[in-house]
Formats: structure tokens, C-alpha cells, sequence
């Protein structure tokens, strides 16, 4: 382990409290079900009691031998015995199989709160965690939880259960052999602390670890077309197994020092009995106990050995399973950024009149990227926004549906703030076509009716036909039932940017904004898209970020952004008679395009 990896480890020694705090938060999803859970933890209790019968049993017999009495009290005895291990079988049965369905809908609540809390969050939160973070959380933290809630859980409450139950009954028969038994137990619980105070934040700094091999694979997987383009697959697998090695080597010594426990457990189990046979061989001898009592005795200190060796070998998941549910609660524990205000109402339908007054913005603290910007659009007017790349044109729109809060200003929409009406009753009347199209796995009808729930197929289909999307549905092997896969892999750029212009229209939108919707097509599909577009811009207020300015020359007003403000505005006309930035931009783009066509530059 590195220098820094140890000041890592050494921060987060000593924090048993939080550890506690996460062990009780967690068990509060098994107390959900309290009437099943406390019927388990009944029949942990007659197991227990019925554990304990065995060795008094076995007492009485050796007094029956020793004593040289009849063979009828050895026959009732042997009743005694049977009819005890059946009790153990049933009370032990039917607690496990209690147990299990128990712990598997408490991880079913708690995997559900965890997706559906993140379906609650703002975009700042996904904007900061990788994607590999967010899944390794719901995959290999639940992974381990699951892991301790069917197996570390029922060994624990079970093991916790007998050591209870015997106790009282080895004081009942003797309690200085009872405090002898616990002079062994007492050396565990301090070596349980000690690996808990090192093995606790390993485990934790292992999961860590595990979180950023996973976000490397993740995008290593997803930008594997780039990967194979530019040769990097060798470097690709050599980032890969010196994380994936690192990650091993960091289990490995967490690993290490849980099981410890272990061998420590067994070498204190056998002290123990080799105390309780000295001492209670010389109580036997001396006549204050006899024979019976003393071999019970050992039967119930292995008895009480035996429980607390299985908590011990599940320390190492135990350990893991708290790492894993603290990282969980970490995100449970998030809270929106951009959240409704307590008395915010919902939006009424909007007729598109927005209204800008000098706003302000900064994704952090302290970095202003919006300054001081002002419009006014009017209902059904086509606003263009362009400039330089990172001028600020995609956070105008992000401020505009709401994303992030800005700092200072304001924005009205039909004179409403945004700020005081519920968010998803604005997002609801805006819709998006964004430049990297996104389709969900399933089929084409059921991308398109994800925009608006309860949109019939009719609906549907309509739209497809004024996005220009019609044709090439029907030409697939299943029409608007086809199936796709991995985003839509198996659809041209320009076929899943008509899709998600479809969709838009499925949402009846009353507000547009389209994010450089064309950039990424042929000039053949463009016009396509731009006549699908135009459909679904009529009569509504639409702001179009432009990277080609040509697909903006039409609109009603054109706001030029540069470093965050906005330094110009007009229309097209306006802008090229200025011979501003703008005009500068246009004439570069138009520039470019004539060299690419005559080959002079």
C-alpha cells in the first residue's frame, strides 16, 4: 500500500461510530417486516434452547453411567435426545427459510430506494459521477449487501441467539464455570475490535477502488469504436490489469486481516476448553460439581465456541457488506440540488413568452460562465443561438428548462418564474432534440411513446410520418415492433435523429429547443430532419443552438454568445450588416465550405 494510500486507510481508522450508524441503518431494512422477523428470531430462540438441551442430555447420561443406574433411565434419555434434534431441525429450518425471504426483499427495498433516488437528484450530481461509479453502486455494493443479508445475517442473528440462550443456562448450572467461559470470550470481542478498526476502512477503500475499475471498463466499452480507430487496445488492457491489480492487491490485505479472526478464534476456543477441563476436573475431584455437570459444561462452552467462530468467519463479508452499504447511503444521503419549493405549484400551459433578465450562472462556486444576459421572446418566434464552442449556448438552454438554478436574475415564462413552479410540470411542455440522440432498448413505438405515457399507437405513427421517419420504420423487418438494441446500433445517425424528432412530436410540446439537432447528419438527411423540424416548430416558441449557422438564418432573432454573454443579437440581415462576430463566424464557415468545394483555400 502507498504512502498515500495508508493516510487514506489511517483517516477512517477509528471511525466505529459511523460503522455503527451503518450496521443499524442497514438492519433497519430487515425491521421493515417485523412480524416475520421476530417469528425468526422465536425460532432462533427454541433452536437455541434446543442446542443447549443436547449437552445437559448428554450430562445426565455420563452421571447415569458413572453412577452405574439403570439402562431404562439411558433409554429415556436417548428419547430425550431424539426428540430434541428434531426440534432443532424444524426451529432451525423454518428460521433460515424465514430469514432468507426476509433478506431478499429487504435488499429489493433498498436496491429500488437507491435507482429510484437517483431518478430524484439533479443533473449536477450526474455531471460529477461516472456513470462506472453510479452502477458499480447498484450492481457490486448491493452485490455484497445481498451477500451479507442471505448468508452474514442469518449466521449472525442465529450465532447472537444461541450465545444468549446458552449463557443463561451455563449460569443457571454453574456461574464461576460461566465466568471462566467468558474470560475466553472477552479475548475475542477485543480481537473482533482491533480487526475492525484496520479490516473496516480497507474494505471500504477496496470498494472505492472497485467503483474506479469499474468506471474505467465502462468507458473503455463504450468508446471502443475509438479504441479500435486509433490502435489503443493494448493500452486499453494494460490501464485495465494494473487497476483490476491494484484492486486485488488492496482485497487481498483486507482480506488478510479479517481472517485473522479466524485462526484467533479457534486458538481461544481451545484454551478455553483446556481451562474448563483443568479447573472443573479439579472441582469434580474435590466433589463441588459432578461429572454430568462439568462434561455439560464443555459441551456448552463448545456449543457457545462454535457460534461465535461463525460470526468471526463472516467477518470479512460483514466488513464488506458495511463498505459497500455506507458507499449506498452516500448516495441515499444526497440531496437535490434543484429542488421544488415547498409552496411551488405546477406550470400552466404555456403559451412560449420567455423572458431572460440579467442572469447569472456558474456550475461552481466562485466560476461564473453566464454573465449579465437579457432577451425577450415572444410567442412562436425562432431564437438561434451561436458562438464559439464553450461561449454558453447548451447552459442558456439548461437554465431555461431548469437543470441548475442560476445565481442571480431571473427567468420568466409567461411571466411566471420558473423558480416558483414544480419542475416537471415545466419539462413537460418543453421538448428536446439534442445533437447525440438517445434511444432506450425496446421497441421503435415504445421509444417514441416514452415521451408522453397514455400516447396512443395512432399517435405515434403520425408523428413518425411528419418527422420524415415513416418510410424507414416500415422498412425495417418489423415496422414500428422492431426491436432495438444498445441505443439504437442498429440505425443510422440520421434514422435516430428522425426517431427523437418523432418523439418530440409525441410529447405535443408547447415550448422547442433544439441542440445543434443536424450537426452530425449528410446534407441528404438534414433536409429531411430540417422538414420534420419545421413540422414540429410551428406555432411553437423554439430556440435552436447552431453549430452550421445556415440552419439558423431564418429565425426571428439570433443571439451571438461569446464567453458567456451575449454580445450581439439580430437577425441574420442584422448580424451580416454589422460585420461583427458574427458575420466574421458566418463568413469562416462559408469560406470553409467553398474551399472544400473549389479546393482553393
Amino acid at each position: 500500500m502507498t504512502a498515500k494510500e495508508e493516510a487514506t486507510v489511517g483517516m477512517k481508522q477509528g471511525n466505529l461510530g459511523e460503522m455503527k450508524v451503518t450496521i443499524m441503518r442497514l438492519l433497519s431494512y430487515l425491521t421493515i417486516y417485523q412480524f416475520r422477523l421476530s417469528g425468526a428470531i422465536i425460532l432462533m430462540g427454541g433452536f437455541a434452547c434446543a442446542m443447549g438441551i443436547l449437552p445437559t442430555l448428554m450430562g445426565a447420561a455420563t452421571d447415569i453411567i458413572a453412577g452405574s443406574r439403570s439402562l431404562e433411565e439411558l433409554q429415556h434419555i436417548l428419547i430425550f435426545f431424539v426428540l430434541d434434534a428434531v426440534a432443532v431441525w424444524i426451529c432451525g429450518h423454518i428460521a433460515q427459510r424465514l430469514l432468507s425471504d426476509i433478506s431478499q426483499d429487504a435488499l429489493y427495498h433498498l436496491r429500488n430506494d437507491l435507482f429510484t433516488h437517483m431518478q430524484t437528484l439533479s443533473l449536477g450530481f450526474f455531471d460529477r459521477q461516472p456513470i462506472g461509479e453510479l452502477m458499480s453502486r447498484l450492481s457490486n455494493d448491493t452485490d455484497v449487501i445481498d451477500q451479507f443479508f442471505s448468508n452474514g445475517i442469518q449466521q449472525v442473528l442465529q450465532s447472537v441467539t444461541t450465545v444468549i440462550v446458552l449463557t443463561v443456562i451455563m449460569v443457571f448450572i454453574d456461574p464461576f464455570m460461566t465466568l471462566l467461559v467468558y474470560l475466553a470470550v472477552i479475548g475475542l470481542i477485543w480481537i473482533s475490535g482491533a480487526i475492525a478498526r484496520i479490516s473496516g476502512p480497507a474494505f471500504e477503500y477496496m470498494q472505492d477502488q472497485l467503483g474506479e475499475l469499474n468506471g474505467y471498463a465502462e468507458e473503455r466499452l463504450a468508446g471502443q469504436k475509438v479504441t479500435i480507430a486509433y490502435r489503443q487496445e493494448e493500452s486499453s488492457t494494460i490501464g485495465f490489469l494494473s487497476l483490476s491489480e491494484h484492486v486485488a492487491k488492496i482485497g487481498g490485505k483486507a482480506e488478510f486481516v479479517a481472517l485473522t479472526s479466524m485462526p484467533a478464534t479457534t486458538i481461544i476456543a481451545n484454551l478455553q476448553m483446556i481451562l474448563l477441563l483443568v479447573v472443573g476436573g479439579a472441582m469434580v475431584i474435590d466433589g463441588d460439581i459432578k461429572l454430568g455437570e462439568m462434561v455439560a459444561f464443555l459441551g456448552l462452552s463448545s456449543s457457545i465456541s462454535s457460534p461465535l467462530s461463525q460470526i468471526f468467519s463472516e467477518y470479512a463479508l460483514i466488513m464488506n457488506a458495511i463498505a459497500g452499504a455506507s458507499r449506498v447511503f452516500r448516495i441515499l444521503d444526497e440531496k437535490p440540488v434543484v429542488a421544488d419549493k415547498p409552496d411551488a405549484k405546477p406550470m400552466p400551459p404555456i403559451t412560449g413568452d420567455v423572458v431572460f433578465q440579467d442572469v447569472d450562472f456558474a456550475y461552481v462556486p466562485g466560476r461564473t460562465v453566464l454573465r449579465n444576459n437579457s432577451f425577450h421572446a415572444l410567442h412562436g418566434q425562432v431564437f438561434g443561438l451561436c458562438g464559439p464552442t464553450g461561449a454558453g449556448k447548451s447552459t442558456i438552454i439548461n437554465i431555461l428548462t431548469r437543470y441548475y438554478d442560476i445565481i442571480s436574475g431571473s427567468i420568466k415564462v409567461d411571466g411566471v418564474g420558473i423558480d416558483t413552479v414544480r419542475q416537471d410540470s415545466l419539462r413537460s411542455q418543453i421538448a428536446q432534440v439534442l445533437q447525440e440522440p438517445f434511444l432506450f432498448s425496446g421497441t421503435i413505438i415504445e421509444n417514441l411513446r416514452y415521451a408522453r405515457e397514455g400516447a396512443t399507437d395512432d399517435e405515434c405513427i403520425n408523428a413518425a410520418r411528419q418527422a420524415g421517419a415513416y418510410e424507414f420504420i416500415m422498412a425495417q423487418p418489423d415496422g414500428f415492433q422492431t426491436f432495438l438494441t444498445d441505443g439504437g446500433a442498429n440505425l443510422s445517425q440520421g434514422q435516430k435523429q428522425m426517431l427523437t424528432i418523432a418523439r418530440a412530436m409525441v410529447a405535443h410540446p408547447r415550448m422547442l429547443i433544439l441542440d445543434e439537432a443536424t450537426s452530425n447528419v449528410d446534407t441528404r438527411t438534414e433536409k429531411l430532419i430540417q422538414n420534420g423540424l419545421l413540422h414540429l416548430q410551428e406555432g411553437k416558441t423554439s430556440f435552436i443552438i447552431a453549430h452550421r449557422l445556415s440552419t439558423i438564418r431564418h429565425a426571428d432573432c439570433i443571439l451571438v454568445i461569446n464567453q458567456g454573454e451575449i454580445i450581439e443579437r439580430g437577425t441574420h440581415t442584422e448580424l451580416m450588416d454589422k460585420k461583427g462576430f458574427y458575420y466574421n463566424l458566418y463568413m469562416s464557415q462559408f469560406r470553409g465550405k467553398l474551399s472544400g468545394i473549389t479546393g482553393v483555400t
